[in-house]
């Protein structure tokens, strides 16, 4: 985002990321003096759900900067002056987008209860007792947004956190670590409901080993997937399609389009199957209130869709798919794997999914157990489709079979509703006219 004057200076700004009010300056590419180009990369931003690159929206020479390493800023935030080449020039008069590294599933639906993790429960559990050791002071303690919310996610009282070990005594993640650590050495449990903490293994003792850091969106991702995991009693129901019928029209389709028109794949007629069984089973597009009291029954219908990148699993959003056509969204999906691949999805196009459905069928496999996109209710697998020999009460015929993957949150929907809901999909996909009933 830029704004300019007539001087011929032009502002960068931190834009618009969708409602993220805080975002962790990461590193700073530019400094006073340098001549940057358009979509030049100046900074890099990092919220608890993304890291961005922040492209400078005009060429020429930095005057100033505004930020550092480690800063913390917000939406409209100056980030740094520069002299344009041309002052009259268009480009530096349109905002800069941020391109998106990585981001796991996210969604602004209320979110289910989450099950602490061991460690956290267990600071809980024994903070009372540990009081005179780490008693609060009476002071507010000093520490930053984000090492506040790591304390709140581990169940810890920052203000028991007796000093820092940061600079002008500010309190650091460690110290909320070995607080925690502290705390539990003096009688916590070990285990919290019946399971167990994994104990940490020196692996190089058996040989040559390698340290790999993780991703940030694969952290984030198993983060999240560690929550689902506790909190849903989850179910997956195994059927088939017959899509014989359905693959036939399609090729028929693809062979209509000119060359370099979007060919259409299967997965757009899932999706519209999927949308027509959402409307015929209104539970499967709701999500459960954070207190459990409720069902929050959802009038829209947008689809998620997994993406595999080289960062990680990501999962943008097509909006209102009951209003577009197999070819539009067929196109919308192209353009939005082609920006996921290439880090460029912005927060808000993997905002506000109603179900998600997670194919392997370009690599392959019979059957998976994909885990519950929360606080979405259920989740949709597909595999590789394959011939097979189908009676059909007379003699074995040769039909094309889809596998598909159903699971769902058992709070929510019960083990008849998903069996009926899946005979709905699959009888959407053997027979494609129903879709227009």
């Amino acid at each position: 985002m830029t704004d300019n004057n007539k001087s011929g200076l032009c502002e960068i700004k931190v834009p618009d990321v969708g409602n993220v009010p805080s975002i962790d300056v990461v590193e700073v590419l530019i400094k006073v003096g340098d001549v940057i180009e358009i979509e030049q990369t100046v900074a890099t931003l990092e919220t608890d759900k993304a890291s961005m690159e922040l492209p400078s929206s005009a060429a020429g020479t930095v005057k100033e900067v505004f930020i550092k390493a480690g800063d913390k800023v917000s939406e409209g935030a100056l980030i740094a002056t520069v002299i344009v080449a041309d002052a009259g020039q268009g480009d530096a008069d349109k905002p800069a987008a941020p391109a998106l590294v990585a981001a796991p599933p996210v969604d602004t639906a209320p979110k289910a209860p989450v099950v602490e993790a061991p460690a956290a429960s267990a600071a809980k559990a024994v903070t009372a007792a540990a009081e005179p050791v780490a008693a609060s002071t009476g002071v507010k303690a000093h520490a930053s947004p984000s090492v506040r919310l790591f304390a709140r996610e581990l169940g810890v009282d920052i203000s028991k956190v007796s000093a820092g070990s940061g600079r002008k005594g500010r309190i650091l993640k460690d110290d909320v670590k070995n607080f925690v650590k502290k705390v539990m050495a003096e009688g916590a449990p070990a285990t919290v409901a019946g399971i167990p903490s994994i104990p940490a293994v020196d692996f190089s003792v058996f040989g040559e080993t390698e340290v790999q850091k993780l991703s940030k969106i694969k952290r984030l991702t198993g983060q999240n997937l560690t929550r689902v995991w506790l909190n849903l009693p989850m179910v997956t129901y195994h059927d088939e399609a017959d899509i014989t019928d359905m693959e036939a029209f399609r090729n028929a389709l693809n062979a209509e389009k000119g060359k370099d028109e979007v060919k259409v794949t299967g997965l757009m007629f899932i999706i519209k199957a999927l949308v027509a069984g959402m409307r015929q089973f209104p539970s499967f597009n709701a999500s459960l209130s954070s207190d459990g009291e409720s069902l929050i029954l959802k009038k829209y219908f947008n689809i998620g869709i997994a993406v595999d990148t080289p960062n990680g699993l990501v999962v943008p959003v097509l909006r209102d798919v009951d209003t577009k056509s197999i070819s539009q969204l067929a196109a919308e999906l192209a353009e939005k794997s082609a920006k996921a691949r290439l880090g460029k999805l912005m927060p808000a196009d993997m905002q506000g999914g109603c179900i998600t459905i997670s194919s392997l069928g370009g690599i392959g496999g019979t059957a998976f157990t994909p885990i519950v996109n929360a606080p979405e209710v259920a989740i949709l697998g597909v595999t590789r489709a394959k011939m097979q020999p189908v009676w059909n009460g007379k003699e074995f015929v040769p039909r094309l079979m889809l596998p598909l993957d159903l699971t769902y949150d058992h709070r929510v929907i019960d083990g008849a509703e998903g069996a009926r809901f899946m005979a709905a999909i699959r009888q959407n996909l053997s027979d494609i006219r129903r879709l227009l009933l």
